[in-house]
Formats: C-alpha cells, sequence, structure tokens
C-alpha cells in the first residue's frame, strides 16, 4: 500500500513539474497580437473631434487583434495631465504609443524621453522632438492656404466678385504646431494672392468656444465693415458662428471654420458658416496605430504621412467622399 501512494505520489509530481514546464515555455513563448498593447493619448476625450480619431484607433485595434487603451486629458488646456498620461502609458510597457501632442514646445522632452524606451508615433500635432518614429497629419500649413482661398472665394461671391476688404484670424492657442502652422499658411496666402485683403485682427483665444464668441463679436462692433474671419479650430468656429449668428450676419461676414461637428454642420447648411476646411481623424487613428504596430515589429514606416484635407461647402457636402468625413462611424 506504502508502495502504491508513494508511485502516485511520484506521478504526480511528474505530472506536476511537466505543467510547471510546460506553462514556462508558453510564459517564454513571443505574445500573441492579443498581448500587444498601444495606447493612444489625444488632447481632449470630449471633442468630437478627438472622438473620430479615437473611433478610428479602435477599429484598428479590433481589425489587428491588439489592445488600444484610449487615453487623454479632459481639455487641450491640460498640458501636464497629457504629460503625465504619456509618462504613465510608457511606465506600463507598451509595444508603442500613439500620441498627439498639445503643445509643441512642451512635449518635446517628454516625447524624447518616451522614445527612448518605446516606438513613438505622433498624429496631427507636432512637438519639438526628433524622436518620432513615424508622424501622420494634415499638412496644417496647407491647410491654412485651402482656408484662406475658401474665404477669399466666400468674399467675393457676397461682394459681386470684388476679393477685397478686412479679415480676421482667431486661434484657439497658442503655442500648439498644428494651429500655428494654419495660421502661417493662412497669412502666406492672403498676402501672396489677395492683395485686396486686409488683415486686421490676428487674435489667441483661451480654447473655449465663449472666448471665440466674445472675440468675434469685439471684432464685429470694432470693424462693421469686416468682411471674413477664419476661426482655425472646432472649437473656435463654434464660438465665431455663434457671433456671426446672433448679428444676423450671415452672407455678410464669411467665415471658414476647420474640422466639423453636428453644429459646424448645421451652421454650413444655414449659410453662418462659408466654408470647413475638414481633414481626415479617422484616418489619422486607424493608420496611426496600424503604423505603430509595424514599427514595434521592426519593419519600415513612412517618417511623414500627410493625411490630407478638404473644402467643404454647402455645394460639395452631399459628395460621397466628403459625406463619409462629415458624418464618420464611430462605433
Amino acid at each position: 500500500m506504502k508502495f502504491v501512494t508513494s508511485l502516485l505520489n511520484r506521478r504526480a509530481f511528474v505530472a506536476l513539474a511537466a505543467a510547471s514546464m510546460l506553462a514556462g515555455a508558453m510564459h517564454s513563448a513571443p505574445a500573441s497580437a492579443a498581448d500587444v498593447t498601444i495606447p493612444i493619448i489625444v488632447k481632449d476625450t470630449t471633442s468630437f473631434y478627438w472622438q473620430i480619431v479615437l473611433a478610428g484607433a479602435r477599429k484598428a485595434g479590433k481589425d489587428l487583434g491588439i489592445n488600444v487603451p484610449e487615453l487623454g486629458a479632459q481639455a487641450e488646456t491640460d498640458v501636464n495631465g497629457q504629460i503625465s498620461i504619456l509618462e504613465n502609458a510608457v511606465a506600463s510597457n507598451p509595444a508603442a504609443v500613439v500620441i498627439s501632442p498639445t503643445e509643441f514646445k512642451a512635449l518635446g522632452k517628454p516625447i524624447d524621453e518616451a522614445a527612448s524606451k518605446v516606438k513613438v508615433i505622433g498624429i496631427d500635432s507636432g512637438a519639438d522632438s526628433k524622436a518620432f518614429t513615424s508622424f501622420l497629419t494634415t499638412d496644417n500649413v496647407q491647410g491654412g492656404r485651402v482656408a484662406a482661398d475658401g474665404l477669399a472665394a466666400a468674399i467675393g461671391a457676397a461682394n459681386g466678385g470684388k476679393v477685397e476688404g478686412k479679415v480676421a484670424l482667431i486661434t484657439a492657442l497658442p503655442g500648439a504646431g498644428s494651429l500655428e502652422q494654419r495660421k502661417q499658411g493662412f497669412i502666406e496666402q492672403i498676402k501672396a494672392k489677395y492683395p485686396g485683403l486686409q488683415l486686421v485682427a490676428d487674435k489667441y483665444a483661451d480654447g473655449q468656444a465663449t472666448t471665440g464668441l466674445n472675440i468675434a463679436t469685439d471684432l464685429i462692433t470694432a470693424n462693421p465693415d469686416l468682411k471674413g474671419i477664419f476661426a482655425s479650430n472646432l472649437i473656435m468656429a463654434q464660438g465665431v458662428g455663434q457671433a456671426i449668428a446672433e448679428n444676423n450676419l450671415a452672407g455678410k461676414v464669411g467665415l471658414i471654420g476647420f474640422d466639423s461637428d453636428e453644429k459646424l454642420i448645421k451652421f454650413l447648411n444655414d449659410g453662418v458658416i462659408s466654408g470647413l476646411v475638414v481633414q481626415d481623424p479617422y484616418r489619422m487613428g486607424y493608420d496611426g496605430i496600424k503604423t505603430a504596430l509595424a514599427a514595434s515589429k521592426g519593419e519600415k514606416v513612412e517618417a511623414n504621412v500627410d493625411t490630407g484635407a478638404n473644402l467643404v461647402t454647402k455645394a460639395n457636402m452631399k459628395d460621397p467622399k466628403i459625406d463619409a468625413l462629415l458624418n464618420p462611424k464611430l462605433n
């Protein structure tokens, strides 16, 4: 009986040892796609624009079978918050990180530090860093030029073909790479192509739509002959659009916005907004994750990818390509 018991115990021990060895072998095996984590860090998780970016990233995660944590601050002004989110994300040892920096200068060093440990893919906005493995964005300088052309066309249409008069530029925040580039492109294009347009105001706001509303209202009061405004992001376009509507200036003061949501599309339909420069945020999110996965495997990826920008007007907003940009699938 003791012999049988001893034999059974020995067999149990051998089985347990074999199971342990198998578990060890499984643990040391290469991770499956399902074990790969690539977080995406956006500027503001509450904004419709960034929700589209996250939707693209989410779809890429499903298609590729990887984990894609959706991270970001509650406002684009929370620069320190985004830095902390980036540091925590890197500390979790992901395969790579995708990020849209909130502020050019402030995110430079944190991205350098992150890139010393993991591949970093940039989307939408730049940072003071040369450590990005790949960068996917709209050519924002070109986006500013497109806005200038759109505003000039709107002013001409409202003034018998004459492209002349006072115009203004309102930027949501100082120091944001993408916004500074849009400003640059807009001003360069006005100077180069439209000598009849006079830039009488170049204003910065604080990232709040209400501030955009107040700045635009003050500009309209101080310049009753104002012909047009470029509001260079979604939040500013909301505020400035409200100012145009409240002062009954639809069709009299041209307005070009950047990006879109339901409110801006309604403004476009109602003639409050003359046009919207629309990016492809869904593609940024999707291709950002896809590129990050390839980079994490050591595959060669493009250093810079232009994801495109289109001028949307009431005349072309029903075109299939434009409609897909205005009404992206969020699930």
